[in-house]
């Protein structure tokens, strides 16, 4: 395989930067039927992580996909940063990933050596995980894609869903944002060894174990902040929650040089989108615009975002330490009863 192929130079936009902006995604899901079955507990409708379908009283299974273009030039890596981000969907619900298979797009101009690494990495990972990977599909295509469809199991009492949080809660987030700034800084080689190290950790780094460490507490809301960014996202759980929440800036835990490259420019297309969608109900008061474009920055295998009771918060944080989570983890703000068509306010 040759050493100077770059694979990220093979893809217009990088990881959950790809998506498509919430806005247009929004207006199309509009037109889209309704599917009503007792057993389906969560549908598309409420713009959750992945869908929920009830096996019995007690158990239910959980279903995602998600798959994107390169986000990192070394194969392997981006192998698990892909799965790494299909199966967050699954802990983002409360759930456990069991099954997944692949989803491949890849054009016949690079070695199949480059192919065999990525889906080696995405293997290792859901084997992390504790799932089965258990086969896929392929399809040729001129920009490299990977990703996994991931299936979980869930007891229906434990089911997470992005709405419901309550006035009082305080936010935790699990994992720090920028990897849209630096992974911009990396394609333009701007990037330092120092961030982009830092970067490819964080997003290749499971959900598993900040999941796992919450599960005592009293969680009203869960999401996993992917390619909409920090604000899109919680403007999403303040919306359907009814509420608005206060975030401080300031314990906002960022990758390094993450707002260096900010006040650069090096901002991806991707956040001047999420922006549109909610900029005209978030009140950042007297801080700085770069702040912005770290809020919005589209994430690629974020963190989980968690909405618990105030009282819960020391015991939660420290259960987040003693599992051994190894990303940044910080309690980032608190949510308040909704203010007029207000979502976030930033203090």
């Amino acid at each position: 395989m040759p050493e100077a192929l770059r694979l990220t130079q093979y893809a217009k936009t990088s990881g959950c930067a790809a998506k498509i902006g919430p806005e247009p995604l929004k207006r199309i899901l509009g037109g889209m039927p309704v599917f009503s079955e007792e057993n389906l507990l969560v549908g598309f409708e409420t713009n959750d992580d992945a869908a929920v379908y009830r096996l019995d009283e007690a158990h239910a299974i959980i279903q995602t996909l998600d798959f994107f273009p390169p986000v990192a030039d070394d194969p392997y890596i981006f192998g698990q940063i892909a799965a790494a981000n299909a199966l967050s969907d699954v802990y983002a619900m409360g759930g456990v990933p069991q099954l997944a298979l692949n989803i491949v797009c890849f054009p016949n101009c690079l070695p199949v050596e480059i192919l065999g690494e990525i889906l080696k990495g995405g293997a290792d990972k859901v084997k992390e995980a504790g799932a089965v990977l258990c086969g896929g599909h392929s399809i040729q295509d001129d920009e490299p894609k990977y990703g996994l469809s991931v299936t979980g199991l869930v007891e229906t009492k434990r089911i997470l869903k992005n709405v419901g949080a309550k006035p009082g809660d305080v936010l935790i987030l699990t994992k720090p944002v920028g990897s849209g700034l630096v992974n911009t800084a990396a394609k333009a080689d701007m990037v330092s060894k120092e961030a982009l190290e830092e970067a490819l950790f964080v997003m290749r780094t499971l959900n598993r174990k900040a999941a796992e460490a919450m599960l005592p507490f009293t969680v009203h809301a869960c999401t996993d902040v992917t390619g909409f960014g920090l604000f899109g996202h919680l403007s999403e759980m303040a919306e359907g929650s009814g509420v608005t929440v206060e975030v401080r800036l300031s314990d906002v835990p960022l990758m390094r040089e993450a707002r260096e490259y900010a006040e650069t420019g090096l901002v991806p297309e991707g956040s001047y989108t999420n922006r549109k969608m909610t900029l005209d109900r978030v009140d950042f008061a007297d801080a700085e615009e770069v702040w912005a474009d770290l809020m919005y920055d589209p994430q690629t295998s974020g963190g989980l975002l968690f909405s618990i009771p105030e009282e819960e918060a020391e015991a939660a944080l420290q259960a987040l330490s003693e599992n051994g989570v190894e990303t940044p983890f910080a309690l980032i703000g608190r949510v308040k009863e909704r203010q007029g068509a207000l979502l976030i306010r930033t203090v």
